[in-house]
């Protein structure tokens, strides 16, 4: 029987009936329904415990960097400390030349003085003759020879926390000194493994000079700037490299041997992204990103880097009236100028025989920086054997040809190859090899030691 009813219906495959023009697959061409329920945003308590998990986990990998490091400086300045009170030699000194009421008033003397002064009134440069003079000291010193950053730095955290301009100095160079630490860990650790970089670390807080990284100096802040910028170049990290290089120029003018470091890399890296585009055409490269395209960032670190140095000698020379002025005060004022190692080759010859007729003599403290300067010499082949990345060669090849081709006092030699921190790392790869015990026993040792040798010593034996 034909039902005329049944016979226009339409046909279908299983035993549901349906009556509109959807289909199993596709659904209905509208949703008629209720919207979906949005997915649930993460509540108050699960941001919370990623936080809390992202910590933990930033506290295991550098907690033993910062407690090691905070533990050995603790160490060697309480040391330093008591000598100072011990002695009491600082309290019959004037209190801008290493003296003042209470120990901790020494960490605060000598360039310290300067850093308070343009932290409080600002630059002046000038160069003035001393009337009648006919010696080395020609100029009238003054607060241009010392770069910019640092007692601006000192001057925000006083204005922002309420210390006076002493406190707020050390807590900038404390804060930095750990910044350091963790960087100097960091650029050690891709070299020679984490355990080394803990060696590192150590190595920063007891290596001769190391006591100017807890006063009013601008050490910590440099090293800091510096070895970030180093690291940011083996992690083709350009554009970070050049901005903390513009920055350590900022800071201290041993900032043209980093910048040159920097160049080197960054040409070096040009060549080797030249090469992979003359094999592979403009491919995308491993990271993704256009071969051609990975070259404008090494250009780029290469002209910001030497901003902050050749702004801060163009505006001194611009409001001296003598573009080389900075260099003239520097000469004419405190007598340092490049001299080609003239100045080192005297010292060298005249101490093994006991004689101190040269320029600046300070027995106890040019000893300490002799023994430096061969602790240098010595662990500089080493350095070269591990074959570690350009900018940490030219970096501390540089550093120490600065230093040792310039007249100056030949004591402070150890705290300007502070900079040259990539000397720590061969040590600290063959230290990498002792237990933990053996290995903080060794630091500890020398962190007691450091109060005398890297501290006391050049802040009152010498001139830091």
């Amino acid at each position: 029987m034909n039902d005329p009813i049944l016979a226009n219906a339409p046909s279908h495959g299983g035993n549901e009936v349906r009556t509109d023009d959807r289909s199993p697959i596709t659904g209905p061409p509208y949703d008629s329904g209720p919207a979906p329920a949005p997915a649930p945003s993460p509540t108050f308590a699960a941001t919370a415990r990623g936080w809390w998990v992202r910590l933990c986990g930033a506290a295991e990998h550098y907690g033993p960097v910062l407690a090691l490091y905070g533990a050995l400086k603790l160490i060697g300045f309480c040391v330093f400390m008591y000598l100072l009170d011990s002695s009491g030699d600082f309290r019959k000194k004037n209190p801008r030349f290493g003296g003042g009421a209470h120990a901790w008033d020494v960490l605060a003397t000598w360039d310290g003085w300067w850093y308070q002064q343009i932290a409080a009134h600002g630059y002046h440069p000038a160069l003035v003759p001393v009337p009648g003079a006919g010696g080395l000291i020609t100029i009238e010193g003054n607060s241009a020879a010392f770069f910019p950053l640092y007692p601006a730095l000192m001057r925000l955290v006083s204005s922002g926390t309420g210390l006076g301009l002493l406190g707020a100095g050390l807590l900038v160079s404390v804060a930095a000194s750990f910044v350091a630490a963790l960087a100097i860990h960091a650029v050690t650790a891709r070299i020679g493994g984490r355990r080394a970089g803990l060696a590192a670390a150590g190595l920063w807080a007891v290596w001769p000079g190391s006591g100017m990284e807890w006063s009013a100096y601008s050490e910590s802040l440099y090293v800091a700037l510096a070895a970030w910028a180093c690291y940011a170049v083996m992690r083709h990290r350009w554009l970070t490299a050049g901005i903390l290089t513009c920055a350590a120029g900022l800071t201290r003018p041993t900032a043209t041997a980093l910048i040159a470091a920097l160049t080197v890399a960054a040409l070096l890296a040009i060549r080797r992204q030249r090469r992979e585009v003359r094999r592979w055409g403009d491919a995308p490269g491993p990271d993704r990103t256009r071969r051609r395209a990975t070259v404008v960032r090494p250009l780029a670190a290469v002209a910001i880097a030497p901003l902050g140095l050749l702004g801060y000698l163009g505006w001194v020379g611009h409001r001296m009236g003598d573009y080389g002025g900075y260099f003239t005060l520097q000469e004419g004022a405190w007598a340092h100028t490049f001299d080609y190692g003239k100045h080192t080759l005297d010292v060298f010859t005249s101490l093994p025989v006991g004689h101190f007729d040269y320029l600046f003599a300070y027995p106890y403290e040019d000893l300490i920086g002799v023994g430096t300067v061969l602790l240098a010499l010595i662990v500089l082949p080493l350095l070269l054997r591990l074959r570690p990345p350009a900018v940490l060669v030219v970096h501390t090849l540089l550093t120490i040809a600065l230093v040792l081709g310039s007249q100056q006092i030949f004591g402070n030699i150890s705290r300007y190859l502070l900079p040259a921190f990539p000397l720590f790392i061969p040590c600290a790869v063959a230290m990498r090899r002792l237990s933990t015990p053996v290995l903080c026993a060794v630091l500890g040792i020398a962190a007691l030691a450091s109060g005398s040798y890297a501290g006391y010593a050049l802040f009152e034996l010498g001139v830091p």
